[in-house]
């Protein structure tokens, strides 16, 4: 079958091992990365897509006249227009539970700088604030314990039970929201045998010292997280984003950080990635916040977790297999 990777770099190939795709399809062309002129073109003839964030919308499907499968190097399906996927017999096929451990350990490194504030400390040494000390230590900055903390979860997928046996192994309480997130009937129940209770979203925002978000991004989530939402928790809670950069008001966030609404915020996302046209949560020198771009899901092993998971996709739709198809 003739194949195409149409966005490699993404996947910082470097020390990642590709010999399972050069096997099961000898001849594919791999491409670092493709942009919207050059698409038409590599599609022709096409049979096999692999595609991490390269949209494929429409109207390039449409074009794609012998394209059979396409195999995202992600969960999220928001580039592929499935529907026209379904009409032109165009078979879809995602990835799961492939950076659970890469992911937590992100949330956790997040709520960790931000209740131990080893940023700031460390800059304290390089001023030789520590060496000039009649102290033994430093004790500019307020240290917090996890242990006894609620830890509010949106969002309780693989990811979200992940964070959720992390922060319990802290010794925190885990709650997570109940679905739908608007417009809930508020109820309490208990959920998968593991000591979680649900409760409704308001709930939630309200009593938890740490909200983290591992929902998709879909009507009932766009922009979730508002001023309304941030006006509802603690002011010295923290929040977390590692799911989707539209789940949140970057604006509404920033107004609460300056303000006092929330104590802090760790950021993985954006709604624009890369942020080329700018985002009120970048070049900020807030104490409060840390911003990074993108990395929760990059640790080697779930990159090359993810590249051998589209190998077992492709390998199962040449077997007749729906293992993770979508369309």
């Amino acid at each position: 079958m003739k194949a195409i990777f149409l966005d490699l770099d993404t996947m910082g190939p470097a020390d990642l091992d590709t010999d399972g795709l050069h096997a099961l399809l000898p001849g594919m062309e791999f491409f670092g990365t493709t942009t919207e002129q050059e698409i038409g073109e590599r599609l022709k003839n096409i049979e096999v897509i692999i595609v991490n964030k390269v949209g494929l919308g429409k109207s390039i499907l449409e074009n794609a006249k012998q394209l059979k499968l396409i195999c995202l190097v992600a969960t999220g399906t928001d580039n592929v227009c499935l529907d026209t996927a379904a009409r032109q017999n165009i078979a879809v096929y995602n990835i799961r539970n492939y950076c659970t451990p890469s992911v937590v350990q992100h949330v956790f490194a997040l709520i960790l700088g931000l209740t131990q504030h080893t940023r700031e400390y460390q800059k304290l040494l390089t001023d030789g604030a520590w060496k000039n000390s009649p102290q033994f230590c430093l004790l500019d900055f307020p240290i917090r314990e996890l242990s006894g903390k609620t830890l509010g979860i949106i969002g309780l997928g693989a990811l979200g039970q992940g964070v959720a046996a992390a922060g319990q192994a802290f010794g925190m309480e885990v709650v997570a929201a109940q679905r739908p997130y608007r417009n809930h009937k508020p109820s309490i129940t208990a959920v998968r045998d593991n000591c979680i209770r649900r409760v409704g979203f308001r709930d939630l925002l309200k009593q938890s010292d740490i909200v983290t978000l591992h929902c998709p991004l879909n009507d009932d989530t766009n922009m979730l997280i508002d001023a309304n939402a941030l006006h509802l928790m603690r002011n010295d809670a923290l929040l977390i984003n590692t799911a989707r950069g539209g789940l949140v008001d970057p604006d509404a966030l920033l107004d609460s950080l300056k303000t006092g609404g929330i104590g802090g915020a760790g950021i993985d996302v954006l709604a624009q990635e890369p942020p080329i046209d700018g985002n009120p949560l970048i070049g900020t020198s807030l104490p409060n916040l840390i911003v990074t771009p993108h990395i929760a899901w990059a640790a080697r092993e779930s990159r090359q977790r993810a590249l051998d998971e589209v190998v077992e996709n492709i390998q199962g739709f040449l077997q007749g297999n729906k293992r993770n198809r979508v369309v």
